[in-house]
Parts: C-alpha cells; structure tokens; sequence
C-alpha cells in the first residue's frame, strides 16, 4: 500500500506541475491583469517594533504604508517594498557597521556573452551603491569575463568552474561552488553574501535595505497565486519533497550572512547529492531545494518582487519600481551542448 501510495503522488505531481506551468507562463494577459487583483493577506503587526528584527533602522519600516500587500510575515519578518523604508537610514547603519558584500554570480557557457557584461556594468549603477562589494565570477572561461570599470570600494575575483553538460547541474552544482568560497574566501573579508543568476538586469536601487542575516525573494509569478499552485516538488522520494508552504520563493536572488547562506548552500548540496545517489532530480533543481530549506529555517527578511520583476506578467499596480529585471530568455540557443 506504501508504495502504491507513493506512485499516486508521483503521478499527482507530473500531471499536476505541466498544468500549473502553462496557468501561469502561458495564460493571456488579461487574466494576468486579473491575478493582479487577486488579495493579498495583510500584516497582522501594529508597528515594525513587533518585528524580529533583524537590525535596529528595521523598527523605522512603516508597515502600513503598504495597504496593498502583505509587508510582513507569520513569523515576524519583514517583506519588503517600495514606500516602507527610507534608504538614507540603512545606507548610514551599514556604513557604520563596515557591512561588506560579496555578490556571487554564475557566467557558463553562452551565458557568460549574453549577460555578464550587462548585468555587472547595471550592478555597478545599482547594487549596494557607497558599501564595498566584491564580485566573485563563476566561470568556464576566466579569460572571457569583461573588464569593467569598478567604482571605489569595488572589486572582482574570477574563479573557474568545469562546464556541465547539463545547464540543470550547473545550476545545482554551484551551491557547493559558493560553499566553497565562503570557506576560503568570502568569510574572511565580507559581513554578508547575496547569490544572483546572470540572466538579470539592474534598473533601480537594489541598496543595504536588503541586507539581513538570511534573505529570500518572493517569486514574481507566484506573491499573488493561491498556494495550491505553488510548483514545490511534491515527489515524496526526493529530499526537497513539500506539500505545503509559506511562499514561493525565487532562486534567482538569495542571500544574507556569510554563516547563513553557507549553511543554506550546504543543506542544498547535500540534498541535491542526496537525490542523486537515489536516482531523483527535483521538480525545479536547486529552486525546489531551497525553497525546502527556507520552509525548515524562515528567513529574517523577505524581498518583494520589486527585487526580481518580470515584465511579460504586464502591468501591476503593487509594483511601483522594479530594481531589478529578468533579461530576455534565450532558451533554444544557450542551454544547448
């Protein structure tokens, strides 16, 4: 019966995922104006006072000039979004904490042509602007990685990588690539770690507001859907197996402590070898691990979509600047051998 069980849920899940991808991806953009409309919980808390914060200028967040969404959650964290903060506090605290950052981001393949260059000159204009920030470029080809003009405080570090045949293991893999360095090199000269795919453009202000000790990005796709349609890996048989969660988050932009994304890019490798030896592979790789990880620990700080918007969802009111953009996806031609 056990088994037969199992093989039920199996079946549940490869019937149900195409399904929910093409609600989602394919469906026109009049319905997509629609979900826009959808409600969204509220916070339940009075003031950012009653938050579990995660520095002190997190009780100066106004948690209620966002009637429109959802600004915290369950457990006390907060989501954060346009109107709630002001930046000029963070940048301060940060600067007088010596907050240092260490952005890690993934160049393999053709991937490195189509969008290194574009997304590390956008960083230079957005991200973490007056803090330092170290790049660490993961790469088959060092030789490739454009030379950028840093700004003060601003440095690159390229670290080879073998080439998989395979884009899903490059992306399952590199948690054990930033594993890796945090233990040789990020822990000794950066306070915090942000993770980012390649395939993004920054367009506005990605600042210190985002920093925390772990920190996770609602899926743009997903904030306003109900949570039956969340695309977790509902296998019982492998180790990112959930039938439920709080949200569905984006892999796309993970981060926080150098401690806590070790421990997260370790408990993610882990699985994912886990799977491996028994001859399973995650609905959505390392996305699906993750999100398994954020449910057992909850982070302390949530990023709106703001923070990773794609713009084929067309126009939502909530979102009143992105900082942060999918790029066009090339699909056909880069993830080919």
């Amino acid at each position: 019966m056990g088994h037969l069980q199992r093989m039920r849920s199996v079946w549940k899940c490869v019937l149900f995922v195409p399904i929910t991808l093409c609600a989602i991806y394919l469906i026109p953009a009049s319905v997509k104006l629609f979900i826009g409309f959808l409600p969204m919980e509220k916070c339940h808390l009075e003031s950012a006072k009653m938050l579990n914060l995660d520095s002190s200028v997190d009780a100066s967040l106004n948690l209620q000039s966002r009637p429109d969404v959802l600004t915290c959650t369950y457990w006390k964290a907060a989501i954060i979004w346009e109107g709630m903060f002001d930046p000029r506090l963070y940048d301060e605290m940060h600067k007088m904490r010596g907050s240092s950052v260490a952005l890690t981001v993934f160049a393999v393949g053709r991937y490195l042509d189509a969008y290194l260059h574009t997304f590390l000159n956008s960083s230079e204009q957005h991200f973490m602007v007056g803090l330092p920030v170290t790049y660490y470029v993961f790469t088959d080809m060092p030789e490739k990685v454009p030379n950028i003009k840093l700004s003060p405080l601003r440095s690159m570090k390229v670290i080879k990588v073998e080439k998989n045949s395979r884009w899903q293991d490059v992306s399952m893999m590199r948690m054990k690539s930033i594993s890796d360095v945090i233990e040789s090199d990020i822990r000794h000269h950066c306070t915090h770690v942000f993770c980012f795919d390649v395939d993004q453009v920054f367009t506005g202000r990605f600042g210190s507001e985002a920093l925390g000790d772990s920190v996770a990005l609602l899926h743009a796709h997903y904030y306003r859907l109900p949570k039956h349609l969340y695309t977790y890996d509902r296998n019982p048989n492998s180790k990112a197996y959930m039938e439920t969660g709080d949200f569905y988050y984006h892999a796309a932009i993970f981060g926080g402590s150098w401690k806590n994304v070790k421990a997260l890019t370790e408990a993610c490798y882990q699985g994912i070898m886990e799977d491996k030896q028994n001859n399973v592979e995650a609905l959505w790789h390392d996305e699906s691990h993750l999100n398994k990880y954020m449910l057992l620990h909850k982070p302390s700080k949530v990023l709106s979509p703001e923070y990773c918007w794609d713009t084929s969802i067309g126009f939502r009111k909530d979102i009143q600047v992105t900082r942060l953009l999918w790029a066009p996806k090339y699909y056909d031609t880069l993830r080919t051998p």
